[in-house]
């Protein structure tokens, strides 16, 4: 059903916006009611299939499932919540209280029993706007500056002339060239991603790997070159990411309520490491199909968010689906033959998924759990498969 006004949270205020102005008679009545018929009108379309999924996720089609929400057009149409038994759920697995231990209830799904959800590898696509951010208002960088001069304060040796010619670029592409292996069970000691945060020096871990291709010639799934970025975003701003990310992009949303993994070095883990509420998951979703903006403020460059949800490398992933592309840390599950961008998400370990169909000015979030077995249907199909036809019609 439609989530009343009055019912909604105060925390997705921004959100409704235009219904807040409404009521300060900068419309007339004959506006108001367009507005409210556009409303019901996007619900009544959506409705018939909205049920039908939180159904499939009641039944339990889609495995744990935390959250599931659709916006249009700045608007809240659906919001369910599932509760889970993690307690009881996790116990026939290591449940030590550690960080990076994926079944330890005290830090996943959610941060100490707060609303505050793991993002996982969401958290790259906010460490990609932060730097954004970061360009913007540095203009002695750009995307096509050499990295290694700007990651300070590390002892290794760049000897290997194409590990100097890596760029901002290249690590927001994952094309940086750096061997690299994210692609087994994270609990596999010969991942690197499990590597990297088993180790006590992020940064140094990430540099010490050894060049395996040219950078910017072949897209490898790095989180590793995440890490570096969110040390860049150190060196260019003269702040550590999470105090850039409260004044430069949590502040103007209106979060309040974060948390952000710290590396035993003292850095972010820029990889996987962000808690947001699901509400405020929702409002980078908004600040993107709004271009940048946020309440007419300029948060984030337009060129920024276009470039990074354009197919700058494709067909990254065949194994997951034909001509998968990718741009600056956001994926681009489909896209028409002249590049034009018909969907883009950013994807989290578990089920974590903000996706945004532009043209459509829609927004669906889910976060969920799925770690420890694959559930019968993905989450991640639900606005290609599901959603779309139903506003094609």
């Amino acid at each position: 059903m439609i989530i009343p006004m009055h019912k909604i949270k105060t925390l997705f205020l921004p959100f409704l916006f235009i219904i807040v102005v409404m009521g300060c008679n900068t419309k007339n009545k004959d506006s108001v009611v367009t507005e409210d018929t556009q409303k019901a009108t996007s619900y009544n379309v959506l409705s018939s299939v909205i049920d039908s999924i939180n159904s499939e996720i009641h039944n339990g089609e889609y495995g744990l499932i935390d959250r599931f929400m659709v916006l249009q057009n700045d608007t809240l149409l659906a919001d369910f919540t599932y509760k889970q038994d993690y307690e009881t759920i996790v116990q026939k697995y290591d449940t030590t209280n550690h960080q990076y231990n994926f079944n330890s209830t005290n830090w996943h799904p959610y941060y100490q029993q707060s609303e505050l959800h793991s993002l996982q590898s969401v958290t790259k696509s906010i460490t990609s706007i932060l730097l954004g951010i970061a360009l913007d208002l540095n203009e002695n960088y750009t995307v096509g500056s050499k990295a290694m001069p700007l990651l300070n304060g590390s002892d290794t040796d760049f000897q290997d002339k194409r590990k100097q010619n890596i760029t901002l670029e290249n690590l927001l592409t994952m094309r940086s060239g750096l061997q690299w292996n994210e692609e087994t069970d994270h609990n596999d000691t010969t991942n690197d991603c499990f590597r990297l945060e088993s180790s006590d020096n992020w940064i140094d871990y990430v540099l010490s790997k050894p060049m395996d291709t040219l950078p910017g010639t072949r897209f490898v799934y790095n989180g590793g070159g995440t890490v570096l970025l969110g040390k860049i975003v150190r060196t260019i701003t003269g702040k550590r990411i999470d105090k850039w990310a409260e004044e430069k992009l949590f502040a103007p949303l209106g979060i309040t309520e974060y948390y952000w993994k710290e590396t035993p070095d003292g850095e972010i883990d820029t990889e996987g490491g962000l808690y947001l509420t699901a509400e405020d998951l929702a409002k980078i979703g908004s600040l993107f199909l709004n271009k940048g903006k946020w309440n007419d403020n300029q948060i984030v460059s337009e060129s920024w968010v276009t470039t990074s949800t354009s197919p700058l490398v494709k067909n990254v992933k065949p194994e997951w689906r034909k001509d998968m592309g990718y741009g600056y840390q956001w994926w681009i599950p489909e896209y028409t033959g002249t590049g034009k961008t018909n969907i883009y998400s950013a994807n989290g370990y578990g089920g974590q998924f903000l996706m945004m169909a532009p043209e459509y000015n829609i927004i669906i979030v889910f976060n969920g759990w799925n770690i420890n077995d694959e559930p019968e249907k993905s989450t991640y199909r639900v606005l290609e498969d599901r959603i779309l036809p139903e506003l094609k019609k």
